[in-house]
């Protein structure tokens, strides 16, 4: 296996190149996440600054709201008074 640095992978990458040789696929394990599907409701204004959010950033309204969640989840807990 051949070893590069990081952002010489990432140019390759991005430049389409193959980049398996790269990898340590002897050792290649995939991670078994459980998903459930739920449903949120959102005003109309809501939605439009969420969705000019998920636009600025490039990335999906899903993947936003996905890491927005997973962000607070990992802060500590609030007390109550707060």
């Amino acid at each position: 296996m051949k070893t590069i640095t990081a952002a010489e992978l990432d140019q390759k990458f991005d430049d389409g190149e193959d980049v398996s040789e790269y990898f340590d696929w002897a050792n290649a394990r995939r991670v078994n996440w459980e998903h459930a599907v739920i449903e949120l409701e959102l005003l109309k204004e809501e939605l439009s600054a969420l969705d000019a959010e998920a636009a600025r950033l490039n990335t999906s309204r899903h993947k936003l709201v996905s890491l927005w969640i997973r962000e607070r989840l990992k802060q500590p807990p609030k007390s109550a008074a707060e």
